[in-house]
């Protein structure tokens, strides 16, 4: 089973694994897939799912809800996030406005046929609205029952520090941020990482096996295989290109024998390095398969000890982007993830 953990400075209990349903459901895989790797997940014992009602254009949020259907709604624990366009695009259907808030959280509970969201994240840091107008939106969202607690996406230590003074004054908490981080992807290390540990927000990281790379199918000099998310023209090769060269497969090659050595698989090792970080409340895994699930969730309780996590750290030293201008230096226009 799963272990759990307390997202930020709050009661609330999230699956270390949490199942995302990003780049999958409504878009790349079939509904019928999408819903059999959603109960796959909760056989394994994951009752944290995220979405966002851009992904897939709202369609996401409706696979999910059809997946949970006769769930105890209780045991689960549902995110979702706003920020982006869902709707034609007109100058009110995107950002952090208090219109645009109450109107996406309205939508999402509709399309996720629920009456509360356990996480409300906001998908990006909205630099046209100000601050005090979407967090007072937000801490109204938290007063009406519609999302138990509130997070965000991507934003940095400067913004975390202003939003999480704000929602105090406002009487609710700022639990949460959902960052990309991985042994690939250390940009949250040198700010972000400390100054949420200090106000008492969680990470819930996306894309810890780095698009797939980390579990090692991916060799240097050799096409990408079939079916592969590298292949795939539909986003998944767009977002994957970045880990792409000789010199980062090569590099990850070299933790083969270090997962051998810990007597776990690949994508296990990395995951499990994500949560060796204690910021670090949950990594997001999503699956097109229900199969891919059963050697991922494993890494659930596994800790690596001083040497291992020392290992991994050597072998990707070269290749790992740890420069948060990388990351940081967006628009309000940036890419959805």
């Amino acid at each position: 089973m799963v272990n759990y953990r307390f997202l930020g400075n709050s009661g609330l209990k999230i699956t270390e694994l949490t199942y995302g349903n990003w780049l999958t459901h409504g878009s790349q895989v079939e509904n019928d897939a999408a819903i059999a790797t959603v109960h796959k997940a909760l056989d394994l014992g994951i009752t944290s799912f995220d979405t966002a009602d851009a992904y897939a254009n709202t369609a996401a949020e409706s696979v999910l809800a059809e997946a949970l259907k006769g769930q105890r709604r209780e045991s689960l624990e549902i995110f979702t996030k706003v920020y982006w366009p869902t709707g034609p695009k007109g100058p009110n259907d995107h950002g952090l406005s208090r219109k645009h808030l109450l109107e996406g959280i309205n939508g999402s509970l509709k399309r996720l046929n629920t009456d509360y969201v356990d996480l409300y994240q906001a998908h990006r840091y909205d630099y046209e609205t100000p601050l005090e107008e979407t967090m007072q939106a937000f801490a109204d969202i938290v007063r009406q029952g519609k999302a138990l607690y509130i997070g965000v996406s991507e934003w940095t230590a400067e913004q975390l520090r202003a939003g999480h003074a704000l929602a105090k004054e406002l009487g609710f908490q700022l639990i949460s941020n959902q960052p990309q981080y991985s042994a690939l992807w250390r940009v949250i290390e040198g700010k972000v990482v400390p100054t949420s540990a200090e106000l008492g927000i969680s990470q819930i990281v996306w894309s810890p096996l780095a698009q797939g790379v980390l579990t090692g199918k991916y060799q240097p000099g050799q096409p990408a295989p079939e079916g592969s998310r590298a292949t795939d023209e539909k986003g998944g090769s767009d977002m994957i290109k970045r880990f792409m060269k000789d010199e980062t497969l090569t590099a990850v090659q070299r933790l083969q024998p270090i997962a051998e050595g810990a007597g776990i698989t690949m994508p296990q090792l990395a995951l499990a390095w994500v949560l060796h970080n204690p910021n670090i409340a949950a990594a997001i895994i999503g699956a097109s398969r229900p199969e891919q699930l059963e050697d991922t969730v494993k890494a659930s309780g596994i800790e690596l000890d001083d040497d291992t996590y020392a290992a991994i750290n050597e072998a990707l030293a070269p290749v790992a982007v740890t420069d948060p201008e990388e990351t940081y230096s967006v628009s309000p226009k940036s890419r959805l993830i």
